[in-house]
């Protein structure tokens, strides 16, 4: 029996969905709309074009979705299936310090690349409505939505400590840092107070919490996303500092009931306290 011939199979398929339009979704004003077939979105994560191309990690998710899209195809859904690139942030930052090109530069070259990459695979993208977070016409949109964000309360300015890496001059997330080092560079990270914009996530807690029961994830990955929350039920209390009776130190508590047997409070050094009551 002949092997299976990849490199003449493949490429003449790929060519035949490009010209035909295979995967495309289309709009209700459309022609081919049928408003009569159910609806699917399978969105992928999109990747960051940082580097010379995909690593083996991209292929092992997409394939899975890949799955997915096609099988609601072929089950009579009219599925989107998109493709976009994730191309501001620090390892796009970072890709182009390292080859010292201009970061809009190294972003299109690393967008061609992994396009190129993604379509050999034969993944079953509308390509479309590929995007990049880059594009000017996406940007607007996501200013458009801070605006909202920010006219109804739900985003403010505060001082909060947060990671902050002087090398790579960014402020880092939780996950961004391991052991004390950024995770790209492994760079020293130390937390400071800074004037940050917050987003009042809190007042969508319970909504958030609620919406995980209807996932049909597995429950370490719902355990991940209810920490992240970060809902908690308690009380704030305020307690006197001997010596300093203008100082309130407030302290939140899932347990005030065990109060009485507290013997020390300690504080953090960066609690901006720590100064005043300190000699």
């Amino acid at each position: 029996m002949a092997g299976y011939p990849f490199d003449a199979i493949e490429p003449h398929w790929q060519a035949y969905w490009k010209a035909h339009d295979t995967f495309r979704t289309p709009d209700p004003d459309d022609p081919d709309f049928d408003a009569s077939k159910p609806k699917c979105y399978v969105l992928d994560m999109f990747p960051y074009p940082s580097g010379a191309g995909l690593h083996v990690g991209h292929p092992e998710g997409y394939t899975a979705t890949d799955i997915v899209a096609r099988a609601k195809r072929m089950q009579g859904y009219n599925v989107l299936h998109p493709m976009g690139w994730d191309a501001f942030g620090l390892p796009a930052e970072q890709y182009a310090v390292e080859t010292g090109t201009h970061p809009a530069e190294t972003t299109q070259r690393n967008i061609a690349r992994f396009r190129e990459q993604l379509q050999r695979l034969g993944f079953s993208y509308d390509w479309d409505r590929e995007l990049a977070t880059t594009d000017v016409d996406y940007v607007k949109w996501t200013q458009w939505i801070f605006l909202k964000l920010y006219e109804r309360g739900l985003a403010y300015e505060s001082f909060a400590p947060v990671n902050w890496c002087p090398a790579l001059g960014a402020v880092l997330s939780n996950e961004e840092v391991v052991d004390g080092k950024s995770e790209i560079g492994g760079h020293p990270v130390v937390q400071l107070p800074m004037r940050q914009w917050m987003l009042r996530i809190t007042e969508y807690a319970d909504r958030l919490l609620d919406g995980l029961d209807d996932l049909d994830w597995p429950e370490s990955v719902k355990a991940m996303q209810r920490n992240w929350i970060g809902k908690s039920v308690g009380a704030e209390v305020d307690f006197r500092v001997f010596g300093h009776p203008e100082v309130r130190l407030r302290v939140f508590t899932t347990r005030p009931d065990t109060l009485f047997g507290a013997t020390y409070m300690v504080l953090a050094p960066e609690q901006p306290l720590v100064d005043d009551i300190t000699t």
